[in-house]
C-alpha cells in the first residue's frame, strides 16, 4: 500500500511526514533534526486525538489475540494518545512509552496520570531500536506506529523489535495505508487534484528522506514478509479507516488546516506556483473558499496495521 507520510508526524501517533504527521512526530522535510517537539507537542497531541477513534478499532482488533498481556511497549509513542488507549484496552497492563523526545514522554506522563494510570504507566527516553534493550523484561505486545521507517534498516529493526518480545508476544507495526483526503478533486479554483499532486511530491521527499538515513538499506516494503523475515509467525494486515465527513467539525477542519499549512511550509518550494497558489488560498483566513470556511472540507484517511507472533 501506499506509504502514508502524511500522517505521521512521527510519534506514534502517527508521526506523519508528510508536513504534517500529521499525526505525530517527524515533520515534513525530513530534516527531523531541529523539530521543537515541546513546541509541536500539543499539535500532535490534538491530530492524535482526532484518530482516536482509528486507533480504537486497531487495538480492539489486536485485543481478540492478545489476552491480558502484562508489558505493552508502544515504540516512538510522541505524546502518548495511543500510549494511554493501549492502557484503557489492557486494564491489567503495565504500558511503557518509548520515544526519543523528553518533553512529548513528559506530556504522556502527565496524559496517564489525569486518566488514573500513572501507577502502571512508565516512560523511557532514547532512539529506537537500541533503547529496546533497556526494558526491564520482554514485551507481551510491542507497537510501533509510523517510527519504523525512519530507521534506515528497517529489517534490522523490526528483527530488534522481535528479540524484545516474550515467548508468543505480538508486534503490531503501523505502517503504510492511504494518503488523506480532505477537499474535493475539483474545488472551484485552481487544477483539480491538487493533492494528488502533493501526494507524488511528498512520495519523492520521503524516498529521498529513506536513502539519507544512517545505514539506509533499500527493501521491499512487504511488511507481512518482513515480520516473516524477522522470525515471527501468524503474520497478518488490516486496514482501518477514519472517515469524518463534511461538514467538518472544528476539530477536523483545524487539522486540515494545521495539514496544509506545514504542507505549504514544506513541500510549497517542490510545487508549480499554480498550486502554491492555490494552497495560499486555501490557507486565506478571509477568503470565504478556505478551508476556514467552505462546507465540503472533511476528513478521510487510512492505516494498516501488521502484526506477528514470536514463537513459542
Amino acid at each position: 500500500m501506499a506509504h502514508d507520510h502524511r500522517q505521521d508526524h512521527k510519534h506514534g501517533e502517527g508521526h506523519d511526514h508528510r508536513g504534517n504527521d500529521r499525526e505525530q512526530r517527524h515533520g515534513h522535510g525530513h530534516d527531523h533534526g531541529d523539530i521543537d517537539w515541546a513546541e509541536m507537542a500539543p499539535l500532535l497531541e490534538s491530530q492524535a486525538e482526532l484518530f482516536t477513534p482509528l486507533y480504537e478499532r486497531a487495538l480492539n482488533w489486536l485485543a481478540k489475540e492478545v489476552t491480558e498481556p502484562g508489558l505493552i511497549v508502544d515504540a516512538g509513542s510522541g505524546p502518548g494518545v495511543i500510549a494511554c488507549l493501549f492502557a484503557e484496552t489492557f486494564p491489567g497492563a503495565r504500558v511503557v512509552a518509548v520515544d526519543g523526545s523528553a518533553p512529548l514522554l513528559e506530556r504522556a506522563g502527565d496524559r496517564a496520570a489525569r486518566q488514573g494510570a500513572a501507577d502502571r504507566f512508565d516512560t523511557l527516553a532514547g532512539d529506537l531500536p537500541e533503547v529496546l534493550g533497556e526494558l526491564d523484561y520482554p514485551a507481551d505486545l510491542l507497537w510501533a506506529s509510523r517510527s519504523v521507517h525512519h530507521l534506515g534498516d528497517q529489517a534490522a529493526a523490526l528483527a530488534a523489535c522481535a528479540e524484545r518480545l516474550a515467548p508468543g508476544g505480538t508486534l503490531a507495526v503501523m505502517e503504510g495505508g492511504l494518503a488523506p483526503r480532505f477537499l474535493p478533486r475539483d474545488i472551484g479554483f485552481g487544477r483539480p487534484g491538487l493533492q494528488a499532486r502533493i501526494d507524488a511530491v511528498e512520495e519523492e521527499r520521503f524516498g529521498l528522506m529513506r536513502a539519507e538515513l544512517p545505514g539506509s538499506v533499500a527493501v521491499v516494503e512487504d511488511w507481512q514478509a518482513l515480520l516473516a523475515s524477522a522470525g515471527l509467525r501468524h503474520t497478518r494486515s488490516r486496514t482501518f479507516l477514519l472517515d469524518l465527513p463534511a461538514p467538518a467539525t472544528d476539530r477536523a477542519r483545524a487539522y486540515v488546516t494545521d495539514a496544509l499549512t506545514r504542507t505549504r511550509e514544506v513541500l510549497g518550494e517542490y510545487l508549480d506556483a499554480d498550486d502554491r497558489a492555490t494552497l495560499d488560498r486555501l490557507l486565506d483566513a478571509d477568503d470565504r473558499a478556505s478551508v476556514h470556511h467552505r462546507p465540503d472540507v472533511f476528513v478521510l484517511a487510512a492505516h494498516t496495521v501488521h502484526a506477528a507472533v514470536r514463537p513459542v
